[in-house]
Formats: structure tokens, sequence, C-alpha cells
């Protein structure tokens, strides 16, 4: 028989020792699946064009000066603050102390000073090779840095915090593109080419456990359908501007997700190599301009969620300018245009599709549009790689559906060696008025007709600013609300 005592000391024996508060509660998550359309051909963002670069290594393995946050400000992220001349042509920052490189180089003045004169050397690859040969650096003193710019550039502080701007370890920039050495909180863990991208929390960041994400694989999955099973079916935690428009409800009703619609300063376009024949002859431009209904591209490609635009600029951007009317849709203007040219139709032109999905829906639409004024277009669809080499790097095409995300980018108009081959004196003149005015008001209206000499010129195709869906799990906290760039900033993201 059980007495009180047996008893007391049956219940001893069968209880726990004594836990911490919350120690049965579940571990929280601190790993992350990131879904991308497309797979970087290197990690090295100085060294090549591409979004896609910057989406895997921006604010996560490399740092930049100041960064962009989602609402387009520019606050201080290397550097701890900065004082702009009068004049605005001389910047002074006071660099953060106390920063190391991964290798554990120290960062300090002389490492910007090595990262800018770089970006600016005459065997540059920088897409922004232009801005920097604009900025003399001098490294006044370990952590000071003074950049004196030869003429006016209103948006340097924006464009300090883009990753064509990442301060970089001298000894390792000649393997940054598959070995990168940063600053920032992430380190390359593991790329298995043509799947994944994994990054792991660098425990020597200076604030290093404040990034509570200890490890993020990206995945690359450019097939809409894809895309959609792979966060149905929880392979995937977050997709930055998926392409899921014609799966949203399942996503909007579904309670393990949230969907963020983010604004863009993106600029879709139909690119037009202006060096080949015949589009150098601006009827012949005008005429293709005039074949296509923004409209309908915008349905077929982006399932309705774009605005048109009628230049290089989007509606929100400050200057902006509404240029759609002056190469509005009219197939018969666009026949009479390309028989005041002499072109004889069917005039044979390729038409080269990355890609992402809005290009190969748009571009099938975009082809038909095209055959109605007389024009054949030659699909080839080409993979990323492909496009940055041949088409970017080589200029090998005709036409090409192209998305560029940068918000800041009339400047690649004044150059004449860029893929798209436009030059104008006119269009050059009114671009250095609107970055060397020191009234904002004079500034915006050179802005303005920037705007209308591209659209006037048909430089390009000017198709829509596109609206982006971001598709997360119910519980991630720290998503962007909008998308000024093309950034992944792993570090402020974390499990609820």
């Amino acid at each position: 028989m059980l007495n009180r005592r047996t008893l007391l000391a049956t219940a001893a024996a069968l209880t726990p020792l004594a836990l911490p508060t919350g120690a049965f509660a579940q571990k929280k998550k601190d790993t992350l699946v990131i879904g991308l359309t497309l797979e970087p051909t290197g990690l090295d963002p100085t060294a090549k064009a591409g979004a896609e670069i910057s989406e895997v290594v921006l604010y996560n393995i490399f740092e930049t000066l100041t960064k962009i946050n989602s609402d387009g400000s520019v606050t201080p992220l290397l550097a701890d603050s900065w004082e702009v001349s009068p004049d605005l042509k001389t910047y002074t920052f006071k660099l953060k102390r106390g920063v190391k490189f991964q290798n554990g180089e120290p960062f300090n003045a002389q490492s910007v000073k090595f990262s800018f004169d770089r970006a600016a050397a005459a065997n540059s690859t920088n897409k922004d090779k232009r801005t920097f040969a604009n900025i003399a650096a001098q490294a006044v003193d370990e952590h000071t840095v003074v950049l004196i710019t030869r003429e006016i550039e209103p948006d340097l502080l924006f464009l300090l915090g883009q990753a064509s701007a990442i301060l970089v370890e001298p000894r390792t920039v000649e393997t940054n593109a598959t070995k990168p050495v940063g600053t920032g909180p992430y380190r390359l863990d593991n790329w298995a080419k043509g799947s994944t991208i994994v990054l792991a929390r660098w425990d020597g960041y200076r604030h290093a456990y404040a990034a509570q994400i200890r490890k993020v694989s990206f995945r690359f999955i450019s097939e809409p359908a894809a895309q959609t099973t792979a966060l149905l079916s929880g392979d995937v935690d977050l997709f930055p501007h998926a392409s899921v428009s014609r799966s949203l409800p399942q996503f909007q009703n579904d309670k393990r997700f949230q969907v963020v619609f983010n604004a863009s300063r993106g600029k879709a376009i139909l690119a037009i190599n202006n060096k080949r024949k015949p589009l150098d002859d601006v009827r012949v431009r005008r005429a293709i301009s005039a074949a296509i209904d923004r409209k309908a591209v915008i349905e077929a490609a982006v399932d309705g969620r774009g605005v048109p635009i009628g230049s290089h600029y989007v509606p929100g951007a400050p200057g902006y300018i509404d240029t759609t009317g002056i190469n509005a849709y009219d197939v018969e203007k666009a026949k009479k245009l390309l028989a005041e040219a002499g072109v004889k139709t069917p005039l044979e032109l390729d038409l080269v599709l990355p890609p992402p999905p809005y290009a190969r829906q748009g571009g099938e639409l975009i082809a038909a549009q095209l055959a109605k004024v007389g024009i054949v277009a030659k699909i080839q669809n080409v993979e990323w790689a492909q496009w940055m080499s041949g088409t970017y790097g080589n200029r090998n095409y005709d036409l090409s559906l192209i998305l560029h995300v940068e918000p800041f980018d009339l400047v690649n108009y004044t150059k004449p060696e860029y893929y798209w081959g436009y030059q104008s004196a006119r269009f050059n003149e009114a671009f250095d008025k609107a970055r060397n005015a020191p009234r904002a008001a004079d500034r915006l209206r050179y802005l303005g007709d920037a705007q209308r000499l591209l659209a006037e010129d048909a430089a390009n195709v000017f198709l829509f600013q596109p609206q982006f869906i971001t598709v997360a799990g119910r519980n991630l906290r720290g998503l962007w609300k909008d998308l000024p760039i093309f950034a992944n900033d792993i570090a402020a993201l974390y499990w609820a």
C-alpha cells in the first residue's frame, strides 16, 4: 500500500529538473529561402551590369557609403555622416571606425579611394564608370574621405548607395566575382551553379548578432508556374517581384502568406539598336513605336499591373512629364512612316527575349503587333548569360524587350557606346543642364526637356512602369514596401 511519503517520493522522482522559462517553446526560425527569377553570372556588381547581382550581394556581402531605403531615402552605412559644400561639388564623409573586411583587413579612407579610383579607371567595367570619372577621391586621414565632383551630381548620395558603388578590399578585387570579400553581415557559404547561392552570417561583422537570419539560400526559378509551386509547397519563404499575377488569389486567400505590392522606378522598354540600319532612321524607330499598343503589352506581359510610359522616366519620379502621346499607337501612321523611310516590307528584324516572363509573354504580342505593319520580328529566346554577353555586351540584336530597374539612369543616353547606341547632342545638352542647374525648379524643367527629346527621337520604345508583387511567409518581418532599387537586405529580415 502506498503511503503519503511514498507518493511524494515517487512524484519527486518523476518531476523533471527545473528549466528556464520558455525552454519548451519552439526554437525561433533563423533561416530563409529566397526565390529569384535570374541567377547572377558573377557576384561582383562592379564588373557587370545586372540587378540580379545586387539582389544577392548588396548590403549583404558588400556595403556602400550610403544606404538606400524602401522609400527612396538615403541614410549612412559605412559613412557615419557627411557634409556638402555650398557649391554642391565637395562631399566630406566621416567613416565608421572599427570596420573590417571579411579577410581581416581594415576598412578605411584608403579603401574608399581605391574603390572609386578603380571604378573610374580606363580599364574599368563598372556600368557607372562615367559617374566615378566625375569624382576625385581624397583620403584626408584614416576615417575622412573627400569626394570632389567635376560637375554637380544632385543624386550623388543616392548613387553612392547602389551596387556599383560598393567598397572593396584591394587584395581581393580580382576574385570578387566568385569569392566575394566585403564588409557586410553575410559571407558566401556555397554556390551551386544553376541552382542555389547560400550566404551565412559572418560572425566578424560589427553588429553580427543584430542579424537574426543565420543562413539564407537564394534559389533561381524563372517559370511563373514553378514560382507558384515553390511558394505553395514551402520550398521558398520569400519571392520578391514574383511572376504570380495569375495565381495571386491563391496567395491572398491563404493565411500562410502575405502579399506586398511594390512601387518601382523600373522602365520596361523595347530596346532598339540605333546603330543598325534601318533602325538608325528616326522614322523607322517612330514607326515601330506607333505599331505597339502599350496597354495590350501591359496585359500580356504583366497581367495589367503596369502604367504606360512614353520616355525613359516614370510617374512619381522628380520632374516627370507625360510623353505617352508623342508616339501613340497608330497602325496607319506606322505604315506611312516606314514608306517615307523607303523601307520595303516585309522588314525582318531580330527580337531577342531574355528569360523573365514579362519578356517572353510581352515579346510574343509585340511580334504580332509589328507584323500588322509589315515588320517580321524573328523571336530569339536566350538565357540571361547570353543576353548579357550578346545583346548588352556585344550589341548583337535589333530589338529586345528588357526591364531597366535603376531609378536614375537617364545618363545612359549620353553614352554612345551603351548597348542601344543612341547619340544626340541636343539630349546631352539638356541632360547636362539638368545635372548642373543650381535651382531645383530649373533642374526639373531640363529633365522634362530630356524626356521629351528621347520620346521624339524614339530612342527606344518606352512601354510601361511595372508594379511588382512580393509574396512571403506570413510571419516574415522587415520586408520593403517599395523597390527603388533591387536589393534584399537580409539583416533587416526576421521571423516573428
